[in-house]
């Protein structure tokens, strides 16, 4: 053993295993504190990283709320929608039934109005043919003295009868 003391590779060995035995609290206290800082860092940023997985969460849920909501409102609408057209197409068929019922009825009086139109006419020219038959008959029987005489007649009695 003394022949290890003699070299110089022993004593390089000694003092490099004093040298790391001296520096190695003071550098081992600062990996430490290096490795609980950067272990702190660390566990701050997984809180960090949970709150905002948290708040997606959160998020997302209030958006599915949302939509529900929306999709429910747009159901709604749609069935307030439909059920506003049934009564507006049954109010239409109502109306034109109505209209139509009016334009019958209006067309139904007017072809009366026009039937009293053709048979006051009919009468109209029956008579006034009438009349000129028996005008032309008249005058054919009462042609000379005794026509006139009666014509006289006739005229003497005519205020008595527009009485």
């Amino acid at each position: 053993m003394l022949h290890l003391l003699e070299k110089a590779e022993f004593w390089v060995f000694v003092s490099f295993v004093i040298f790391v035995a001296a520096t190695f609290k003071p550098i081992s206290r600062s990996m430490t504190k290096a490795l609980d800082d950067r272990s702190t860092q660390i566990k701050s940023e997984l809180d960090e990283a949970q709150r905002l997985r948290e708040e997606a969460q959160a998020a997302l849920a209030d958006y599915k709320r949302k939509q529900r909501d929306a999709a429910k409102t747009a159901e709604e609408i749609l069935k307030a929608a439909t059920e506003e057209a049934a009564v507006m197409k049954q109010r239409a068929e109502e109306e034109l039934a109505r209209s139509i019922k009016r334009r019958e009825e209006m067309a139904t009086a007017r072809i009366a109005q026009a039937e009293q139109e053709a048979i006051a006419e009919v009468r109209s020219k029956a008579v006034d043919t009438a009349v000129a038959a028996t005008a032309r008959l008249l005058q054919r029987q009462l042609a000379g003295q005794p026509g006139e005489a009666m014509i006289d007649q006739a005229i003497k009695e005519l205020p008595q009868r527009l009485n």
